[in-house]
C-alpha cells in the first residue's frame, strides 16, 4: 500500500480557523453598527441643529398664526410647523423644555420663517393680539348653561344656535376631543342620559372668534381652556371617589347656589354629607335645568318634573353638569369646608346672599321661616 503523506488539519485547527472567521465577522458587523450609530448621531445632530435655525433666513414674509387658549408647548410647535414657521415642532418642544421657556400666551401672532426659535418664543411670551381679523367675541359667564352659551354664540358670531347645540352631542367631534383631552373628557363621553355631552366643559371666559375659525375650532378653544384649568387637579380627582364628570356636576350645583365665595366650600360639604347618607340632594338648580328656566323660585309642581336631572326625585348626582362652572367651584368640591360638622341643609337669603346651615330638618325649617318673615313672604 502506498503511503499518503498529505497533512490534513486537525479538529482543533479547524475550530481555531472557524473562530477566527467568526471573530472577523463579528468585528465587521460591530464596525458597521458603530458606523451606522455614528452616522445616525451625526444626521440627528445636523437635523436638530438645522431645526434650531430659522426655517428660511431670507423669507421675512409675515404669516398669521393663531395660538388657541390652553395650547401645550407641543401643540404650539405643531401649529408653527404646520404654518411653515419652523422646521420641526418636536425640536421646538425640546428647545422650550431644555431652555425652560414657557408661559406662552394665546392670541394671534405675525411670525415669519426668518425668525429664530428664541425670537419666536419671546413673541409668544409677550402675547398676541386678541381680535386680529375678529369675527366676533363670545363671553361665557360663570354658571352659564350650554343653551345660554348657544344664544351668545348666535348673537355675536356668524354661527347658528342650532348648529352649536348639535355639535355638543356630535359623536365624531366628541371622540376627537376625547383623544386630545382624555383625562378631561373620558367620563363625559361615557356618561348616559346627558342633555349635552359638553355641558360643564365650556370654561367661563371671553373667546375671540377668528376670521377663518369654524365652529369646531371655537368650541375646542373652550374645552382646551377647561382642560388647562383642570389639569392641576386631575391627579387628585383620580385618587378620589369621583370622576371628572361627577366633580364638574357637583361644582355646577355649587356655582349656582346662592351665597358668597366663602360659602362654596360649605355648600360642597353639605352635598357630600347628603350623598354619604344616601339622601337626595334636593337642589333647585337641578330643577331649573330640568325645566330649562331661570325662575327665582321653585313650585311644588316643578318638583314633579320627570327628568333624570330632577334631584328631588332621584338620588345621586344625576347624569352630568347643570352648567359650566368656574375653577373656584371645582376647588370647593375638592376641598369641602365644615363637612365634619354634619350640616345636611342650607338656605340662603335671596337679598343678602347670606347662607344659613343646619344639621336637622327642624333647624332648617326654623331658618326658612325666619327668612320668609324677613323677606315678607310669611303667611
Amino acid at each position: 500500500m502506498k503511503n499518503d503523506n498529505t497533512n490534513y488539519p486537525s479538529r482543533s485547527e479547524k475550530l481555531k480557523k472557524q473562530r477566527g472567521i467568526a471573530s472577523k465577522m463579528v468585528s465587521w458587523i460591530v464596525g458597521i453598527l458603530v458606523v451606522l450609530v455614528v452616522l445616525m448621531g451625526v444626521m440627528g445632530y445636523k437635523y436638530i441643529h438645522s431645526s434650531l435655525q430659522p426655517l428660511n433666513a431670507n423669507n421675512t414674509k409675515k404669516v398669521e398664526v393663531k395660538i388657541p387658549i390652553g395650547s401645550s408647548n407641543k401643540q404650539i410647535g405643531d401649529i408653527l410647523e404646520k404654518n411653515n414657521i419652523i422646521k420641526s415642532g418636536i425640536v421646538f418642544d425640546y428647545y422650550v423644555k431644555t431652555n425652560k421657556v414657557g408661559n406662552f400666551k394665546a392670541g394671534y401672532y405675525q411670525l415669519s420663517p426668518s425668525m429664530t426659535l428664541d425670537e419666536i418664543a419671546k413673541e409668544l411670551q409677550q402675547g398676541g393680539q386678541s381680535n386680529l381679523h375678529s369675527n366676533g367675541t363670545i363671553l361665557i359667564k360663570e354658571g352659564a348653561s350650554i343653551d345660554q352659551v348657544a344664544d351668545v354664540v348666535q348673537k355675536n358670531t356668524k354661527f347658528k344656535k342650532q348648529d352649536f347645540l348639535k355639535l355638543m352631542n356630535d359623536a365624531n367631534f366628541l371622540n376627537e376631543l376625547k383623544n386630545k383631552y382624555p383625562q378631561l373628557l373620558s367620563s363625559a363621553v361615557d356618561a348616559k342620559d346627558t342633555k349635552y355631552k359638553l355641558e360643564g366643559y365650556l370654561y367661563p371666559a371671553t373667546y375671540t372668534v377668528g376670521k377663518h375659525d369654524n365652529l369646531k375650532a371655537v368650541v375646542e378653544q373652550m374645552v382646551a381652556k377647561t382642560n388647562m384649568e383642570m389639569k392641576p387637579y386631575f391627579d387628585k380627582i383620580s385618587k378620589s371617589k369621583y370622576s371628572v364628570q361627577q366633580v364638574l356636576t357637583l361644582a355646577s350645583l355649587v356655582e349656582k347656589e346662592y351665597g358668597s365665595a366663602d360659602d362654596r366650600g360649605k355648600i360642597a360639604g353639605v352635598f357630600e354629607n347628603r350623598l354619604e347618607q344616601d339622601m337626595p340632594l334636593q337642589s333647585d338648580v337641578a330643577i331649573h335645568y330640568a325645566l330649562n328656566n331661570s325662575k327665582s323660585t321653585v313650585s311644588y309642581d316643578d318638583l314633579e318634573v320627570d327628568s333624570p336631572y330632577n334631584l328631588y326625585k332621584n338620588k345621586g348626582l344625576g347624569p352630568g353638569p347643570f352648567n359650566n362652572p368656574s375653577i373656584d367651584s371645582v376647588k370647593a368640591v375638592l376641598n369641602p369646608v365644615d363637612k365634619d360638622k354634619g350640616y345636611l341643609y342650607f338656605v340662603a337669603n335671596i337679598k343678602t346672599k347670606k347662607v344659613y346651615f343646619s344639621k336637622t330638618y327642624a333647624e332648617h325649617q326654623k331658618n326658612v321661616k325666619k327668612l320668609q318673615k324677613a323677606n315678607g313672604y310669611e303667611n
